[in-house]
């Protein structure tokens, strides 16, 4: 999942794109408002960290922005202020939660995964595509009762695709949601990461789980034998 942290400490700023990235995010990190508010209307992000005390924009402001454009990204925001009228200002302004400084980062991303599920129709904490089973809070996947393992970023891949279970999803948008904006290698690497999911779920299986639909992308369905 993708996600936008716009935190002008930058000491803390870098303990979560660390922190969140060995948790599978693909992270997009800046220090300002105005740029923040820049790269949140430019991109589908699937949530967005943004501190309230920002250089050149508040995090309040660029909150309002963002919902008065109709961008609807889930917003946490984060703020050393303790007080029931700064938190009520963040979530009138279109937050769709609220952490205070200092805090929990186990917390922080448990309620990040929860923003991520609303932002689904069903919501699902984990999902099951026959008998595919993926958790991202545990960072787990299984087929039946065999345990698979994957890196961070073939899970990341994985996850994104069963989150759109049925659909067919274009290369393109695997790319924007799993990979952040300093990525400028050659944008086969989405068919090296399927390449290598396919030989990790299906091929000791006997299973075809992963479908490719020529010039469209690639849909995540239900595992069946190949013909």
């Amino acid at each position: 999942m993708r996600i936008l942290v716009v935190e002008d400490d930058r000491r803390l700023a870098e303990l979560l794109r660390r922190g969140l990235t060995g948790e599978g995010f693909a992270v997009d990190l800046v220090h300002e408002g105005p740029h923040g508010l820049e790269l949140a209307m430019e991109n589908a992000y699937d949530v967005a960290v943004v501190d309230v005390m920002l250089p050149g924009l508040n995090g309040f402001r660029l909150c309002a922005r963002l919902r008065e454009a109709g961008v609807w990204t889930p917003v946490l925001m984060l703020t050393a202020k303790d007080g029931e009228y700064d938190e009520a200002e963040g979530l009138d302004t279109g937050a769709d939660d609220y952490v205070i400084k200092p805090f929990s980062f186990i917390a922080l991303t448990a309620r990040l995964r929860a923003l991520i599920r609303r932002g689904q129709r069903e919501r699902p904490a984990a999902f099951d595509v026959g008998d595919l089973h993926i958790d991202p809070a545990a960072r787990r996947c299984r087929r039946g009762e065999a345990v698979l393992a994957l890196t961070t970023r073939e899970f990341s891949v994985l996850e994104y695709l069963a989150r759109r279970s049925g659909e067919v999803v274009a290369k393109a948008e695997i790319l924007a949601h799993v990979w952040d904006n300093d990525f400028d290698g050659d944008t086969n690497i989405v068919e090296v990461y399927i390449s290598a999911l396919r030989r990790k779920i299906d091929a000791p299986f006997g299973m075809h789980t992963i479908h490719t639909v020529r010039g469209c992308g690639y849909s995540l369905r239900p595992g069946t034998a190949p013909a």
